[in-house]
């Protein structure tokens, strides 16, 4: 079986633990980011760290202009934080579960962009702290180098390529919203009405992000492969196939990418733009009422 885009280009390691952490930063081939906000990055962060909020915060467009702004943005950013190809990136959040997937939504940006070497803090700060590892205030000031752009378009799914899946027999689309999103309560996180318009894309299964993890103690990390499998397989959702996932703004979508490519899904793609662009154009249809395949999965 010939190998896609994604199998070619996806590391071979994803989740970096707290002690993978301290030897790469002894070996200094490590920049450490922080995806948490100014307040509470200046509170106490992983020695050596910096910050970058915007990979939480940015809302991304998928028209070529909204592509365009999105690559330019973030390739100067990382620039700007010493990314040259040669050290690998390392981001992090509070815990798996508690800032909606943001630091997974850095590994995929930093993927899309085609940087080589990137990985996630497995449990974040909250592993790190756990661990014993030491927190710092002081800034560190990177020296700017320069991002080896390759753009992987295989990990993308734009608005026209959701368009193009709706009704297809070959495309599945999967939408990891809270239950209020995708009953159609609430339009976002930010707020019930933060979007113009509530309800989810027609013909998308449900999986809400929190199932793909568990949590005990405040402490998140993924299911095993095997459970991950079967949880996509209680949706029809299949290693082998093309899957679009989609949240609000990709970030919970980004946690369950990485989820399900670590359980062996090869063909996924990520719909940047998700419900905060879809939306937004009245011309793009949507669903609601009571959907298929909603009832909550439950595993030990």
């Amino acid at each position: 079986m010939s190998e896609t885009l994604q199998e070619i280009t996806m590391p071979s390691a994803v989740l970096y633990s707290p002690e993978d952490v301290r030897k790469l930063a002894a070996q200094d081939t490590i920049i450490l980011i922080d995806v948490r906000d100014g307040k509470d990055f200046a509170a106490g962060h992983i020695p050596g760290a910096v910050n970058m909020p915007d990979i939480f915060t940015y809302l991304a467009e998928t028209t070529q202009d909204g592509l365009q702004s999105l690559q330019e943005k973030f390739s100067t950013l990382f620039a700007d934080y010493g990314l040259d190809g040669n050290k690998t990136a390392i981001i992090y959040e509070d815990a798996l579960h508690t800032r909606y997937g943001a630091s997974c939504r850095g590994y995929w940006i930093l993927s899309y962009l085609g940087y080589p070497r990137v990985g996630i803090l497995d449990g974040g700060l909250s592993a790190w702290c756990r661990e014993g590892g030491a927190l710092s205030t002081e800034t560190t000031q990177p020296v700017r180098a320069r991002f080896p752009l390759c753009i992987n378009h295989a990990l993308m799914a734009t608005r026209d390529d959701v368009y193009a899946a709706l009704g297809s027999t070959t495309t599945k689309l999967l939408d990891n919203r809270d239950s209020v999103e995708w009953l159609a309560e609430s339009s976002s996180p930010y707020g019930v009405d933060f979007a113009p318009r509530k309800g989810r894309i027609p013909g998308a299964v449900w999986i809400e992000w929190y199932d793909f993890m568990k949590v005990t103690d405040n402490h998140a990390a993924f299911r095993s492969p095997d459970e991950i499998r079967a949880l996509a397989a209680s949706r029809n959702l299949n290693p082998d196939e093309d899957i679009i996932i989609y949240c609000f703004k990709g970030a919970r979508a980004a946690n369950t990418y990485v989820a399900l490519a670590s359980a062996g899904f090869t063909r996924l793609r990520l719909y940047m733009g998700s419900w905060n662009e879809w939306s937004r154009d009245p011309a793009l249809p949507i669903e609601g009422g009571i959907p298929k395949a909603a009832a909550p999965y439950h595993q030990n």
